[in-house]
């Protein structure tokens, strides 16, 4: 049996060191501070067989949190898995758009198009105790994974399977928020790292991207009570388009907000009344 030192060692051949103890915390239900003091601890054959199929997939290219079955978000732990997107530290600057326009103590009804994990809308509703939050997504797979997620936080929000708007008949919300998918579906991108192993329904829209974000802007207002607001995040270089459709679909007082990398990752604007 290998000690815990040379199963990393091992493991090191193929992965950085900190995806290698991850894994090993992972199957071990240890902390990373618990192997670094017990490196000369024995593994059982359970353990390192586990291991070192983690350790295969992840090689493989298979992503850390699909193996892990969790990602971090805005500090609180998510269940994931291959039918949702995994959750980006970027997308936590839409939550702080959206939380510094309602405000804690304030009510507000919130609509998150294309959920996912459920990630924005549990955040919401978890940060904004007043809030009335819906979110929607077309995929059963998706849903499932959100109400997963929703039961296990203990948050409240209503949860619909819809393409975009389809289902909501005439609803209407004071924001509406969407991290909507945004690449080419010919993006180089789509075939490297994490990317290749993601719902290419959450990430890729149309030949330049935009067919999702077309598709909100030009129905919101109608999901949108007066003065109401959207809020999209959107790709690197999409901040002057994103932009103009709002403004030519009768948005006003538009936003633009950076993320830490200083890229306008967030543009929004509130319906004409």
């Amino acid at each position: 049996m290998n000690t815990i030192a040379e199963a990393l060692n091992t493991a090191r051949r193929e992965l950085p060191a900190v995806e290698a103890r991850l894994l090993l915390s992972h199957v071990l239900n240890q902390s990373a501070a618990w192997l670094m003091t017990h490196d000369d601890a024995r593994l059982d054959e359970d353990a390192s067989l586990n291991f070192a199929a983690l350790v295969a997939r992840r090689a493989a290219g298979e992503p850390v949190a699909y193996l892990l079955g969790r990602r971090e978000f805005y500090g609180r732990e998510f269940y994931v898995a291959p039918g949702v997107l995994i959750p980006r530290p970027e997308t936590e600057l839409l939550v702080d758009v959206v939380r510094a326009k309602v405000g804690a103590g304030d009510t507000a009804t919130i609509l998150d198009l294309g959920t996912g994990s459920a990630c924005i809308a549990i955040t919401l509703a978890l940060e904004l105790a007043q809030a009335d939050v819906t979110a929607v997504d077309a995929s059963p797979d998706a849903l499932r994974i959100a109400r997963q997620n929703t039961e296990r936080m203990g948050a409240k929000l209503r949860l619909v399977q819809s393409d975009w708007f389809a289902a909501l008949s005439d609803a209407r919300f004071d924001l509406i928020v969407s991290n909507p998918p945004y690449i080419s579906v010919g993006d180089a991108h789509l075939l490297q790292g994490d990317l290749r192993h993601e719902p290419a329904s959450a990430l890729a829209s149309g030949r330049d991207g935009l067919d999702a974000i077309r598709h909100i802007v030009s129905h919101a207002a109608a999901h949108l009570k007066p003065g109401g607001s959207l809020w999209l995040e959107h790709g690197y270089d999409q901040a002057l388009v994103v932009s103009a459709l709002l403004a030519t679909s009768d948005f006003v007082a538009i936003e633009q907000h950076y993320d830490l990398a200083g890229i306008v990752r967030v543009t929004g604007g509130f319906v004409r009344s």
